[in-house]
């Protein structure tokens, strides 16, 4: 086993060890996030309040990171019970951005999680998922995740604080934020950090921009910045904890660490509008203690407060978290820094000769 800066040995599978002033190292945190795109087996569409019948498969249109939590988890737990015997599925992941647009231009979905809200808002805007998705007691988020540093195993930089990812000759991977949610969360952790530190806006703009300046690669999905970063691009990715820790089971040769100031990730799932019952089932079994376990058991924090409780060990919470609404909420971010003539990011990647098209 690995140890962290702290001295501390990490726990099996990348799970982190709290660390003094709210930061924590986790040992060896690879690779398991696959592939953007790929296309599993089928059953019937997500809908929120339709009279669908059961016919047919469950497609779920997901962002990338889950693939495997889907298919190897939530998928083969779902058909041992009652409601999911029998029932087929199709499944589709990729950059969230991409494969919201791509069901608002017809792709079958009766099931879609993405990564960020407005992603979801898409669709609610084409009709395709009722605008009241997102009333239930969980306000449509089916599990959480904070935004971390990967690093080479041993941390060899010493990469501890936002500050270090802005130092010079450092080379940092995050996704391209036009196609890829997760790195519009990564950003956001930025940006956030520094107004956490008690930095001004204009100056937590300058550290967007001097960060983005050391990105070596953005990659279209979080999934493809993870690959590229353990097959030895960069010397720091951001990313979701739960990337880093299903690394870990993949057995590649990194660490990561949790900043004190970071971001929640909440990720929201709805049914669309066509969805079938079976489909419907399936989502509000999501949120079953069961299937609340399975996603703590791949990294990702559990949303019911039950099942978080007893994994709390394995996902203290850093000192400094906040959630996006901190920083004025996804519309205002994405105004703000996402429009595609005068957002923040848009320009600072426009002047880098970074993709910002869509």
């Amino acid at each position: 086993m690995a140890t962290s800066s702290s001295g501390r040995v990490s726990r099996p599978f990348g799970r982190a060890d709290a660390r003094h002033g709210g930061r924590r190292a986790v040992a060896r945190v690879g690779l398991a996030a696959l592939g953007a795109l790929a296309i599993g087996v089928g059953v019937a569409a997500c809908g929120s309040s339709s009279s669908a019948d059961s016919s047919g498969p469950i497609d779920i249109v997901a962002y990338s990171t889950p693939e495997t939590v889907y298919k190897d988890g939530l998928i083969p737990a779902f058909n041992k019970t009652s409601d999911g015997s029998g029932v087929n599925f199709s499944t589709s992941f990729g950059p969230s951005g991409d494969q919201s647009r791509a069901v608002e231009s017809g792709q079958p979905a009766s099931v879609v999680h993405f990564s960020i809200q407005p992603d979801m808002q898409r669709l609610v805007d084409a009709g395709k998922v009722d605008s009241n998705w997102d009333q239930n007691s969980y306000d449509g988020f089916v599990q959480d995740s904070v935004v971390v540093f990967v690093v080479r195993k041993g941390n060899p930089d010493n990469i501890q604080s936002w500050d270090d990812l802005v130092k010079p000759g450092v080379e940092v991977l995050t996704p391209n934020p036009f196609s890829s949610g997760g790195a519009r969360w990564n950003l956001m952790a930025a940006y956030g950090a520094q107004i956490e530190e008690g930095k001004s806006d204009a100056e937590a703009q300058d550290y967007l921009k001097q960060l983005l300046s050391n990105v070596a690669l953005q990659a279209p999905s979080a999934a493809d910045s993870m690959t590229a970063f353990t097959q030895g691009k960069g010397d720091v990715a951001l990313a979701y904890e739960n990337e880093a820790i299903a690394a870990q089971k993949a057995g590649e040769d990194v660490d990561y660490v949790v900043p004190d100031d970071t971001i929640l990730i909440q990720t929201p799932i709805a049914t669309t509008t066509d969805a079938s019952t079976d489909a419907q089932d399936f989502v509000k079994w999501l949120y079953t203690p069961e299937a609340q376990q399975i996603w703590a058991d791949n990294g990702y924090r559990p949303v019911v407060k039950s099942v978080l409780e007893e994994n709390a060990k394995e996902f203290p919470t850093p000192s400094g978290l906040f959630t996006i609404d901190k920083i004025g909420g996804w519309d205002e971010v994405t105004t703000k820094f996402f429009d595609e003539t005068n957002g923040i990011v848009t320009k600072d990647e426009q002047d880098l000769g970074v993709s910002t098209s869509g």
